[in-house]
């Protein structure tokens, strides 16, 4: 296998990781594994959240996948790199830039990284585990449109209720 076949392997898993997060995020942390997640919607002051299950999870698939490259099918190992970098992406963008877990703190004024901060804090909303918006790490929308979108979930709830 040539370098840039690896290399194309590495990076298409790692652009393809973001849309296996959103789903991740949308369907099993908001869906069936909410407990493990909820605390990660509640302000709390704990080193580590139920939520950090998940990238103990994650990372235990990579590790099994690095085993099957190197003893069963050589480009599976690229694809678990390629997981690993989705990952330390994640863990830099996410817990570090958006939720401040790491020693320093620094909050882009703007550019990209604002709208991604944003669109996170916007996600972070909603405490429930429906109605949320911007299931995405890396891929941000509008923060505008995500502000429209959450008026139009509360609206339908208060319809809902009073209804």
């Amino acid at each position: 296998m040539m370098w840039w076949h690896k290399l194309l392997i590495v990076l298409t898993t790692a652009a393809l990781m973001e849309g296996f997060a959103w789903w991740a995020h949308k369907y099993i942390m908001h869906g069936w594994a909410w407990d493990w997640h909820k605390d990660h919607h509640e302000h709390h002051d704990k080193l580590f959240e139920k939520n950090d299950l998940f990238a103990v999870v994650f990372g235990a698939f990579a590790l099994v996948l690095f085993c099957i490259g190197r003893w069963v099918w050589t480009p599976v190992w690229y694809v678990a790199a390629g997981i690993t970098l989705y990952g330390i992406m994640y863990a830099f963008v996410h817990d570090g830039l958006v939720h401040q877990r790491w020693p320093w703190h620094w909050v882009p004024k703007r550019g990209y990284l604002k709208r991604l901060v944003q669109a996170h804090k916007l996600h972070h909303a909603v405490t429930t585990q429906g109605g949320n918006v911007s299931f995405g790490f890396v891929l941000a929308p509008n923060p505008q449109k995500l502000r429209e979108k959450l008026r139009e979930f509360r609206a339908e709830r208060y319809a809902e209720k009073t209804g």
